[in-house]
């Protein structure tokens, strides 16, 4: 098993920020932090209401770090002609509701097809590696491999309810879809990757998966920040994957 990677997601950072409307604390601040202690990457979702990364942030992060940028985007034409414009290292296609206060679920790549192909080839022409933000499903991760996707990221919400809700059982189940479905996707060629609601406590079994490569983390880290600090809340949540792999 190689060294498995943490992106941590600062969008939160920028919900602070934007409570006020002024320009502090600024998320490049904290991905300068991720990058000094050992973060493998940055992952920002510029949404289509601006709620919390503004489309300036992107260029200003990519300015500040040489951590790859993960660019969490909805499948839109706006959304991919800034991703044109940034060429970030990676994207990854996420579903999108105005409503929603977070990412609720996976992106349906087997019923979107005809809408993602087009995006996917796109960001692919430009050197963008396309990541899809699905359920772990063999329905899902079929429609990623039709869709030439060389990155999944595994939805672990129903993961981490059921782990607030202390229902064993659902936990077992949910982790045993994760491990199936990240062992088919290496064998497919397809890097898995996850994330959604991981915290220090249900962190270790999903990072013991020996085929996941990467988790992306935010909202958890950020709000541990505001207590010990963004650098040790990092650092925390490094050593708990690296004592599970």
């Amino acid at each position: 098993m190689g060294r498995l990677r943490l992106g941590v997601n600062i969008d939160h950072v920028a919900t602070i920020r934007n409570a006020r409307g002024g320009d502090h604390p600024d998320p490049v601040r904290a991905a300068e932090i991720v990058a000094r202690v050992g973060g493998d990457g940055i992952t920002a979702h510029l949404r289509e209401d601006r709620r919390h990364i503004r489309d300036e942030d992107l260029r200003r992060i990519q300015a500040a770090t040489d951590l790859p940028l993960n660019l969490e985007m909805a499948a839109t034409e706006e959304m991919l002609a800034i991703a044109l414009a940034h060429t970030p290292h990676a994207a990854c296609i996420v579903p999108e509701k105005r409503e929603e206060r977070t990412t609720e679920g996976g992106l349906d790549a087997a019923g979107l097809h005809n809408q993602l192909a087009p995006i996917c080839a796109r960001l692919a022409d430009a050197g963008i590696r396309v990541s899809l933000f699905i359920e772990a499903s063999e329905k899902q991760l079929e429609a990623a491999m039709r869709l030439g996707a060389p990155v999944v990221e595994f939805h672990t919400g129903e993961y981490a309810h059921a782990w607030l809700d202390g229902d064993r059982e659902k936990v077992a189940r949910e982790l045993k879809r994760v491990t199936d479905m990240a062992a088919l996707a290496a064998k497919n060629g397809i890097e898995p990757h996850a994330g959604h609601g991981l915290t220090y406590a249900n962190v270790q079994p999903i990072a013991a998966i020996p085929q996941i490569a990467e988790l992306n983390i935010g909202h958890y880290l950020i709000g541990e920040a505001v207590f010990v600090g963004l650098e040790n809340a990092v650092l925390r949540m490094r050593e708990l994957m690296d004592a599970a792999r």
